[in-house]
């Protein structure tokens, strides 16, 4: 008799979205839906988000995903999400976080910064924790965040019971259990994974003692590897919410990049070779090691944050695509640009580069397009490899050009600017130890060829594709997978689940010489910016 087939389902909580994958035992994707998620923003770089409308998003995405399968064959569920914090008092009760004072918005996204002033702090007093974040901690992390809370809003911080991650939050919401994932906490809240314990002393030494005294009863005193399973499976409120069946197992989660890491670096030879790219909202790298690696701006080293057993160190910018979108946007064509994109059913970067591919095929050749345009798009910072939370953009070459054909330029020179800061990264990387042979890519920026190329001719190394449509919800149904005893363990799961896609290989010759002039140029223009700030 032939068995049953057996699904899996990965749950992804971008910035803007929630999305829901259904897949098969082999890795394919056979459904997909999503929901919008709202993001109110507010004074001092302030960005928050409703836990409630997530769960909502979520649930219905899950249940759309669902139609026409049966629930009982559902071996797994895994969710990841963005590195944001969940503020919850009594019964799970929401708490506001900002001057709003609405109980709704009770979750402070990743990319809020207004902690920079007590991240500042904390990286001044220098504990021997900050050697895990790189030697300095981010405004984008927990526990500025967390102090940020206690300083201005000290009765919603003695109030609450719970501070989650986001993906812990789901993971809590799904089952009941308050276990944190390894990712979550490693990664953005200072626990040491390769000593299975948070420190005390960096807590008092920054001013939330209050944490150190209760036992870090609010922020998890169980923290286990992701894809583990919880609890009991789905609760059952959580199941009805989900359409899906009591009990079915659910995996510790992950943060959002990090699940597309999963989804991707197994494929194609040993993770310690391959860095995760995962090109989105934001940009994030992940490099997994053997031994630790201690790099100066990049994140890490953490300890099975990622893949079990080895070291993660973790890059990127808090604006890829995003600063790509800012940085059309000042152009006075782009209105026009606009409108003819929506037109052809369109997103403008794909029409753009419709129109790029039409004057120039060769995907390495189109750099020549840029001009003299150069671009540093550090519109909220530089995240990794400077550290430099107050680093801006900067925009060389422009001129009073008002046509398509300049827009197109300003959008090659924005994406050679991404590509720019990613060859830093690996640069100190390589330099340190971490060395990097193929860049395996993800998230929705990363679904361009044109990019892709870019990214390959910039760097020197080998760009490649995964074979799902979906990695970033494949690394989330692989948590599933997991926890529902398909593999033995999370490496099984990612060499079982995940297979290669196309891959481009790194131009040589002009193309090249061009890219290191304009890398060159791209350095002068990042010293340039911050000699201007100091002045």
């Amino acid at each position: 008799m032939t068995p049953a087939p057996q699904y899996l389902i990965g749950v992804d909580v971008g910035t803007g979205s929630a999305r829901a994958g259904v897949f098969d035992q082999s890795g394919r994707l056979l459904a997909s839906a999503k929901r919008e998620i709202t993001i109110w923003r507010g004074p001092g770089a302030m960005v928050e988000q409703s836990s409630a409308q997530i769960w909502e998003a979520v649930a219905a995405s899950v249940r759309e995903a669902m139609a026409g399968i049966d629930p009982a064959l559902v071996a797994g569920i895994g969710f990841d999400a963005t590195c944001s914090l969940v503020v919850l008092g009594e019964g799970g009760v929401s708490l506001p976080v900002g001057p709003s004072e609405d109980p709704g918005r009770d979750v402070i996204v990743w990319m809020d910064h207004r902690a920079v002033d007590q991240a500042e702090r904390i990286n001044k007093q220098g504990h021997k924790v900050l050697d895990y974040v790189g030697g300095r901690i981010s405004p984008e992390m927990e526990t500025p965040k967390l102090l940020w809370l206690k300083e201005n809003r000290p009765l919603v911080f003695a109030e609450a019971r719970h501070f989650f991650d986001l993906a812990d939050f789901l993971t809590w919401k799904a089952t009941g259990d308050e276990a944190r994932s390894t990712c979550t906490v490693t990664c953005k809240w200072t626990y040491l994974a390769h000593e299975n314990r948070w420190d005390p002393s960096y807590f008092r030494q920054i001013g939330l003692e209050a944490l150190a005294d209760e036992q870090f009863a609010r922020i998890g005193t169980r923290v286990v590897p992701p894809g583990t399973a919880l609890g009991q499976g789905l609760s059952a409120a959580a199941a009805a919410d989900l359409g899906l069946a009591p009990g079915t197992p659910v995996g510790a989660g992950m943060i959002d990049a990090h699940a597309g890491g999963i989804g991707t670096v197994g494929i194609e030879g040993s993770p310690a070779t391959h860095m995760a790219y995962v090109f989105g909202t934001s940009s994030c790298t992940m490099t997994s090691t053997e031994a630790p690696v201690f790099v100066p701006g990049v994140w890490g080293p953490y300890f099975s944050a990622m893949v079990p057993g080895m070291w993660l160190n973790e890059g990127g910018q808090s604006a890829a695509g995003a600063a790509i979108d800012q940085l059309l946007d000042f152009h006075p064509a782009s209105a026009g640009a606009m409108v003819q994109a929506r037109g052809a059913g369109q997103s403008l970067a794909l029409w753009l580069t419709g129109r790029i591919l039409a004057r120039e095929p060769d995907l390495s050749k189109t750099v020549a397009l840029a001009g003299e345009v150069l671009v540093v798009p550090e519109f909220l910072g530089n995240r990794a490899p400077h550290a430099d939370p107050h680093a801006r953009a900067v925009i060389a070459g422009l001129g009073m050009e008002r046509d398509i054909e300049s827009l197109e330029a300003l959008y090659l020179a924005g994406i050679c600017g991404v590509a720019y800061g990613l060859r830093q990264i690996l640069d100190v990387q390589h330099a340190a130890g971490a060395k990097v042979e193929k860049i395996v890519i993800s998230g929705g920026a990363g679904e361009s060829r044109l990019i892709r190329q870019i990214l390959a001719d910039a760097t020197g190394r080998v760009v490649m594709g995964s074979a799902s449509d979906e990695p970033v919800l494949l690394g989330a149904a692989t948590l599933g997978a997991v926890a529902g005893g398909l593999f033995p363990g999370m490496r099984a799961a990612m060499a079982g689940l995940s297979a290669p896609g196309e891959a481009h290989q790194p131009a040589g010759g002009a193309v090249a010489l061009r890219h290191e002039r304009r890398f060159r140029a791209f350095t002068l223009l990042q010293e340039a910016a911050r000699a201007a700030r100091n002045a």
